[in-house]
């Protein structure tokens, strides 16, 4: 915890961006779950006691699926990590709408800082939650229209190819550069980062390269790990996961 809060008075700047970036994605959450219940005529609390338990619960289960991330050594290098912690999140949504499913995000990465603290004065922490919400919002709301089993394959190709642009627009924008400071103290290293991908995939010359031959492709293969699993578990489990107050 010392090491937590340590870390936290050190990195303000990128506390605050996390702090907004969580605000955020809640903001547009809460809009449309309220559209939602006006428009289903839903009435009670939008996170009633059940939905609390079951969020604490898939975020438990998605903190533990994160800490067990691992490389893709054919698409990027090696600080870039692929983990299957999405699948509860998007479950947790599907079920419960797209407020749960940024609550159990957020509290994924949440339970993560304090079980294991930073290593990336929290700009991977960041860069976690909000591909992961841009993947699981989109894919939440769309289903929420209409649950059939089709709507369910479509909200999450859509969730994943917005996951894909916004992830490659993301890190060539911020994520690269942010990492270049921490790792290297200079904003212009991040064309080490391009030399390193340049060895993987020869297409790779810059930043955009970079973000369009490797960071994109890793969004869709993360989109793709968290979708089928999603679609395999989540009709059984449904039973058990409706919200009877």
């Amino acid at each position: 915890m010392k090491n937590l809060w340590t870390q936290i008075t050190e990195n303000l700047d990128h506390v605050a961006g996390f702090a907004g970036t969580v605000a955020a994605m809640f903001l547009i959450a809460f809009l449309f779950e309220t559209y939602f219940r006006k428009r289903n005529k839903t009435t009670g609390r939008i996170l009633s006691t059940k939905k609390v338990t079951m969020i604490g619960m898939f975020s438990a289960i998605a903190m533990i699926l994160h800490l067990f991330d691992f490389p893709i050594p054919f698409l990027a290098p090696g600080f870039y990590k692929l983990d299957l912690s999405e699948i509860p999140v998007l479950i947790c949504a599907f079920a419960y709408g797209p407020v749960a499913g940024v609550f159990t995000e957020f509290c994924k990465i949440l339970l993560k800082l304090l079980f294991k603290s930073t290593s990336t004065a929290f700009v991977g922490d960041l860069a976690n939650f909000a591909v992961g919400c841009v993947l699981v919002l989109p894919a939440s709301i769309l289903y929420q229209f209409k649950k059939t089993k089709k709507r369910a394959i479509l909200s999450c190709a859509v969730g994943t190819l917005c996951m894909a642009v916004f992830g490659a627009v993301f890190n060539a924008v911020y994520l690269l550069p942010a990492f270049a400071v921490l790792f290297m103290g200079d904003a212009g290293a991040v064309d080490s980062f391009v030399a390193m991908g340049h060895d993987i995939i020869p297409l790779i010359t810059d930043v955009t390269t970079f973000a369009l031959f490797s960071v994109a492709p890793i969004n869709i293969l993360k989109g793709i790990m968290a979708s089928i699993p999603t679609m395999l578990i989540y009709k059984p489990l449904s039973p058990l996961l409706k919200d009877n107050r």
